[in-house]
């Protein structure tokens, strides 16, 4: 067996693929892409159900739309770009030594497959994996295993299907091939044309020295190729690995149905590449395009990374019912940040956690409800405010260590929220106070303890602190004089 084997994956009328890839129900449909600028658009690619209802590439958007049931659709560069990072991951799931080598509405990828007998079993078993994965990914590619390179872009490119050229077998698994295939400049197509060479085995007997004088070393490379012995140089890509789809829309988009059923098959997607990595979407990054220019943009974040795509798509439809987008939706992009998730064992008499999705739904259904401000876990700022803190989204951690048993001492209970009072003072210091329903004289005051700052945001504080022992009752209260509100607060009690 040779020392190289090749293995091409090529998938015809690439533009539609890419938009169909999201659209499974209109793959029984006649579908053809437009491409150009208005009103000049002419038909780039068509499916088979097109071409037998009578669309063809090159007709213009005119003609096309003389074709009863034919389906429109704008070619999306973005669409194009995103499938074919999905396409290049699929392949590389096989390979990590893959050369692109696509032209005009077809891309192709060619992979290094020498020594993978082991891993995957006989080229056509493998060949068969290969078209398998992608028909799961939504494309449909015809694959050609061959020792050499070009033989394998050519097989591919010519063939429906699989299609395993043994070694040896080149010249003649290439013989009846268009010469079309070779993409000839004009000029020398013209003269093969003249000279009545219509295919690749035609070609390839030609007589090679008068051949060469004719056209040079082209002519050589032309032949070489024909007859399946032309050498390569491979030179592989390093495809990077992102989790992000695109989708454009046909028209303006009103309703939220028509969103989340395209937003449900790009999370399908993306938590089928992330699984295939054995990895979570810990954060998806949604942001739509609207009418007249501006975006509108969404974030998911659960508590632990998630393959569940249900519960995905439920967090999604509950943040656009809480945050919906001011107008129409133009285009939808879907970018995850991957994630893995920790297996946590939990002690005998540890409290069980709650189930992940459920809270993630639950926290998501309250900020609809009371805002996102509003709900999450409390943070304490870096400050010497009292009582300042942030909420920060909730994530489940690690159960803490436990602390030492200590016997306290004494204990502030606060008053949530703190009780206006009327304070009396005499000498700068308060001698009595009443909250409304009570008098109460205070034997011994303590303080002031002085605290104010953030006077630069509108956030700032001025304020006394005062200790004071109430008389009647021998208890330790915490009053507060407030100077920005020029009010007293009894705000703690010390037990």
């Amino acid at each position: 067996m040779s020392l190289e084997l090749y293995a091409c994956l090529h998938a015809r009328e690439f533009p539609l693929q890419s938009l169909l890839r999201l659209r499974p129900d209109l793959r029984g449909n006649p579908v053809a892409v437009l491409h150009g600028r208005a009103p000049l658009e002419t038909v780039c690619c068509t499916n088979r159900a097109a071409i037998e209802a009578g669309a063809e590439c090159g007709i213009t958007r005119l003609e096309a739309e003389g074709i009863r049931g034919l389906r429109l659709l704008p070619r999306s560069i973005e669409s194009e770009a995103a499938a074919r990072d999905v396409f290049l991951e699929c392949a590389a799931n096989f390979s990590p030594r893959i050369e692109v080598a696509s032209a005009d509405t077809h891309y192709a990828c060619v992979l290094d497959i020498s020594g993978t007998e082991r891993l995957f079993g006989s080229p056509a078993t493998l060949a068969q994996r290969m078209r398998d994965a992608l028909a799961a990914a939504g494309f449909r590619a015809s694959v050609a295993v061959s020792a050499n390179f070009h033989t394998s872009l050519l097989k591919a490119a010519a063939s429906v299907g699989i299609s395993v050229v043994p070694e040896g077998h080149e010249a003649v698994a290439l013989a009846n091939l268009p010469l079309d295939l070779l993409r000839l400049p004009e000029k020398e197509a013209e003269t093969l044309a003249i000279w009545g060479i219509r295919s690749l085995g035609e070609l390839a007997v030609l007589p090679e020295a008068e051949f060469i004088a004719r056209l040079g070393q082209d002519g050589k490379r032309w032949r070489d190729m024909a007859w399946g012995a032309l050498p390569h140089l491979f030179e592989p890509v390093e495809p990077e690995f992102s989790l992000q789809e695109f989708y454009e829309f046909e028209s303006a988009i009103e309703q939220i149905d028509s969103v989340l059923f395209v937003a449900s098959r790009m999370i399908d997607s993306l938590v089928a590449r992330a699984a295939g990595r054995a990895l979570s979407l810990a954060l998806l990054t949604i942001v739509m395009r609207l009418e007249g220019g501006q975006s509108h943009q969404l974030t998911l974040r659960p508590a632990l990374p998630s393959v569940d795509r249900k519960f995905l798509l439920k967090l999604l439809q509950i943040e656009l019912a809480a945050h919906p987008p001011q107008s129409a939706i133009v285009a939808l992009t879907i970018v995850a940040e991957a994630g893995q998730t920790n297996t946590v064992q939990l002690g005998l008499f540890m409290p069980q956690l709650p189930e992940p999705s459920r809270l993630d739904v639950t926290l998501a259904r309250l900020k609809a409800l009371v805002g996102d401000d509003r709900v999450g876990s409390p943070v304490l700022e870096d400050t010497h405010c009292p009582d300042a803190f942030r909420m920060e989204a909730f994530a489940v951690g690690m159960p803490g260590s436990s602390i030492a048993d200590r016997k306290p001492r004494m204990a502030l209970r606060r008053l949530r929220p703190p009780h206006p009072v009327k304070v009396f003072c005499a000498n700068q210091k308060p001698v009595a106070f009443h909250d409304g329903q009570q008098s109460y004289s205070i034997a011994v005051a303590y303080g002031p303890w002085r605290a104010s700052g953030c006077w630069w945001a509108a956030g700032d504080w001025d304020r006394d602190e005062w200790d004071v022992l109430i008389a009647q009752e021998q208890s330790v209260h915490l009053l507060v004089n407030d100077h920005k509100q020029n009010r007293w607060y009894l705000e703690a009690v010390y037990d």
